[in-house]
């Protein structure tokens, strides 16, 4: 989901609170905050030597010791809001990066409102973006995977 579409259905919410549902089934503790807005921008060659970029808006959830803390969706709204122009993030995806045992990021896949805002969060994977060059056909043997091309 693209934080234009993001902000708007939590505008929309208004003071619901907003819950982060992972893709295990489990829930970030509402009491978490959002503590950064932020643009992430990666530069990278594939290993079929293609340079790629992509970017997307990435918002930190952090948990704290105020359990009492809750986070209305129309306060969210107002704080991506600030970020859009200096960060430009206007349109780029949006992930939510938390911490339990480890860092790592979610791609948010859909919102839902209710009794409570519900943000469903996705996985994301590996993968091999030159195929067509670096996996060869099973037959040929050859390839830039195979032994000694320098590649993979």
């Amino acid at each position: 989901m693209d934080t234009s579409e993001f902000v708007g259905l939590l505008a929309a919410a208004g003071e619901k609170d907003v819950r982060f549902l992972l893709p295990d089934g489990g829930f970030i503790p509402a009491h978490a905050h959002i503590t950064e807005v932020g643009r992430v921008d990666r530069e990278f060659l594939d290993c079929g030597g293609e340079l790629r970029k992509t970017s997307f808006c990435c918002l930190q959830a952090w948990v704290a010791d105020d359990e009492d803390h809750r986070l209305p969706a129309a306060k969210l709204a107002s704080i991506i809001r600030r970020a859009l122009e200096p960060l430009r993030v206007s349109g780029l995806p949006v992930e939510i990066e938390y911490e339990d045992g480890y860092v790592s990021q979610f791609p948010v896949v859909s919102l839902e409102t209710g009794d409570v805002v519900l943000v469903r969060l996705g996985t994301k994977h590996t993968d091999c973006l030159a195929k067509e060059v670096c996996l060869p056909p099973a037959a040929a043997g050859d390839g830039c995977c195979a032994p000694g091309s320098g590649c993979c």
